[in-house]
């Protein structure tokens, strides 16, 4: 069904590539004016140019900020009410990772990921809350991960940080209802991004051979692609889940159940 969100402005952080770009560009094919923000000039100009290439009458705006920095939440989402008017979805996509068991992690390693992955997130929805209200209510969709609900040796500050967000949902779905603005998270589970990618390649794994080991921790055996965890944030977005707030969306080929 086309046209889900026909009419609506979407901002979507971390929009300059993986989960965000391919949610920005399913939000445009469905109808949306959309802001792209993302900390990385260069990737996010790229990914609005390959979105208006494709559909050349979208609208679509390409913002670099640190959202780490409540004023320049502030900015992002005035600029983009500058440009469309209004704002109706946050779609607050934006992550990094650190790795390491915790018994090495440092002060300097929390600052980083709770900063992007907690506070950009939180300044983000801080932000868009007042302008959401002022449009009569809308959608946050925030991305947390399967592994907010399962932790992993290694990954012991970023499984805290998405675990943390769950938190958030909750607590901003409970204070925005009387606003109209419903608040729910996604969880995705592996999902094959270019970070992944380059990150594989750094190894010498290249891509090809990365989608061959597949992941065997899913009942698919494989990774989602970006647009697959898109989808599932366009309906949480959406007017088809217009009476769905806080609540956790696991979107992980079955990996929890395996």
């Amino acid at each position: 069904m086309a046209g889900r969100v026909a009419g609506k402005v979407a901002l979507i952080t971390g929009g300059g590539g993986g989960i965000g770009a391919a949610t920005g560009r399913l939000f445009v094919e469905e109808g949306a004016a959309v802001a792209l923000a993302d900390r990385d000039g260069a990737a996010v100009e790229q990914a609005a140019a390959e979105i208006r290439a494709d559909h050349p009458a979208s609208q679509v705006l390409a913002l670099q900020a640190d959202l780490t920095d409540l004023a320049e939440a502030r900015r992002v989402v005035a600029a983009t009410i500058e440009r469309f008017g209004r704002l109706h979805i946050l779609a607050a996509i934006a992550g990094v990772r650190v790795y390491g068991p915790l018994v090495d992690a440092t002060p300097e390693s929390w600052a980083y990921i709770l900063g992007v992955n907690v506070l950009a997130t939180a300044y983000s929805c801080q932000a868009a809350i007042p302008a959401l209200r002022a449009a009569g209510g809308g959608s946050i969709v925030i991305m947390s991960s399967v592994y907010g609900l399962a932790g992993r040796a290694g990954m012991s500050q970023y499984d805290t940080t998405k675990a943390a967000l769950l938190g958030l949902t909750r607590a901003l779905a409970v204070e925005e209802a009387p606003h109209g603005i419903r608040v729910n998270a996604i969880l995705p589970g592996p999902t094959i991004t270019p970070f992944h990618i380059k990150r594989m390649a750094e190894r010498g794994v290249s891509e090809a051979e990365l989608r061959a080991t597949g992941a065997s921790h899913t009942l698919f055996n494989r990774f989602a692609e970006p647009r697959e965890v898109a989808q599932p944030i366009l309906f949480l977005a959406s007017d088809e889940a217009s009476y769905i707030t806080g609540i956790e969306l696991v979107v992980d080929g079955g990996a929890r159940i395996k």
